[in-house]
């Protein structure tokens, strides 16, 4: 009988064999982030809220709409974080870390964020995100690092169309004459009461509705492409050329400003076209001005969140229509089949012996027959089965089957684990 209770609403759960995928998934990045030199940060799930409320912005739906906040038995105002960012950097600046060596500090991290949304497919109120971020350099090279670090992931898992589009948000010399011109534009719009509010505090986020009321009115917008200062458009420029001489293709977006505020000069988003109304996977840029926004010295950065729900429907996506994709290393690839009390204990050894040679093993519990404890092995999902009896006992061997050819060999004990290597290998 199953429990009365369920997960709640909108929450995203991951269970055996799609929890597989999903820590696959989460490993390969793990090398991908390894590979360029970052390291890993565990940190809080919920935050003083005023940090989000300073360093997302006020003005954007993710602090008034969407945050879960709570008040502790101690009065204090926390906050499930919406996102990784402002989190991350908070705990740089908490630990001191561009104090300790050479700049960027170079650090990643992952795990759940939480969002009061509308629940549908790739939008979740618990959904998992993976976050890099370097900070503490203004350097073009460090934009394109992080772009080709998300760009190898997607790679690695096989994904083949994934879009990279790419947007400068200009800095606070151009910004300026930018926003005064486009609150212009905005205000003479017809635009509801709570969006006119909007264009006041931050007319960027205009831009970013998805609602087709707006997004109607808003194709003779003036674009911050065309209102960089020099010093932005040449940075702009030197980044598309760095991820040009990595071979990383990229669409200009320049209406693209994602839904924070914190973000200045490179802007980016990958886009997956056979998902839908919910084609962003992840993106990113870069946010100079965050580190002073909540209380610390100047420190400029760049950094990306990559949604795994979202990867995760990409894969089906592209499995769907005929890609290869991206599959997890099976649970278990050898699967021990143990006939009698002598048998058994000495399967358990060879099973322990397989593990710590890197063989993802499991056995048979519980004394069962050949036909039950075949059931078993092929409900693993193993490629291999070892069959030991008392007779094999006595000649010194295990009967080694492949469970999808159906051929079975007799391989000596001694060599049981060698074997299994060198098949698994090829």
């Amino acid at each position: 009988m199953s429990s009365s209770f369920q997960a709640p609403k909108g929450v995203k759960e991951y269970v055996t064999p799609r929890a597989d995928l999903f820590y696959a998934i989460r490993e390969a990045f793990a090398e991908q982030a390894r590979l360029a030199g970052y390291g890993y940060l565990e940190l809080a799930v919920f935050e003083d809220t005023n940090l989000f409320k300073r360093g997302v912005g006020e003005s954007t739906d993710v602090v008034s709409k969407e945050m879960y906040t709570f008040e502790d038995q101690g009065g204090r105002s926390l906050t499930l974080r919406p996102e990784f960012t402002a989190s991350v950097l908070r705990a740089v600046l908490e630990n001191n870390l561009h104090k300790q060596g050479a700049l960027p500090v170079k650090v990643w991290t992952s795990g759940p964020a939480f969002r009061a949304e509308r629940p549908q497919q790739g939008r979740y109120r618990q959904f998992y995100q993976l976050d890099l971020e370097a900070i503490g350099s203004e350097d073009p090279q460090v934009d394109a690092e992080t772009i080709a670090i998300a760009a190898n992931w997607y790679r690695s898992l096989g994904l083949t169309r994934v879009r990279l589009l790419l947007n400068s948000l200009g800095c606070k010399e151009c910004r300026p004459a930018y926003r005064e011109l486009l609150q212009g534009f905005l205000r003479g719009l017809d635009l509801d009461e709570a969006t006119r509010a909007r264009i006041e505090i931050n007319p960027l986020r205009v831009l970013d509705d998805k609602r087709p009321q707006v997004k109607a009115q808003l194709d003779d917008a003036p674009l911050m492409a065309d209102h960089l200062c020099g010093a932005c458009k040449a940075y702009h420029d030197r980044v598309r050329e760095l991820l040009g001489d990595l071979g990383i293709a990229w669409e200009d977006a320049p209406r693209l400003v994602r839904g924070l505020d914190y973000y200045t000069r490179t802007t980016y988003e990958f886009d997956h076209p056979l998902l839908g109304a919910q084609s962003g996977i992840g993106g990113g840029g870069r946010y100079d001005g965050l580190s002073e926004d909540i209380g610390g010295p100047p420190l400029p950065g760049i950094g990306f969140g990559l949604g795994l729900d979202r990867t995760i429907l990409a894969l089906d996506a592209e499995n769907a229509s005929g890609s290869a994709g991206f599959a997890a290393r099976p649970r278990c690839e050898a699967f021990g089949v143990a006939l009698g009390e002598t048998a058994e204990r000495r399967m358990f050894a060879l099973v322990a012996e397989l593990r710590r040679a890197g063989v993802a093993a499991d056995m048979a519990f519980g004394g069962k027959k050949l036909k039950g404890a075949m059931k078993d092995a092929d409900r693993s999902g193993a490629r291999y089965a070892v069959i030991l009896g008392e007779r094999d006992i006595a000649d010194g061997v295990a009967q080694v089957k492949d469970l999808a050819a159906g051929e079975q060999t007799a391989v000596p004990l001694a060599d049981i684990t060698s074997t299994l290597k060198e098949r698994l290998a090829t």
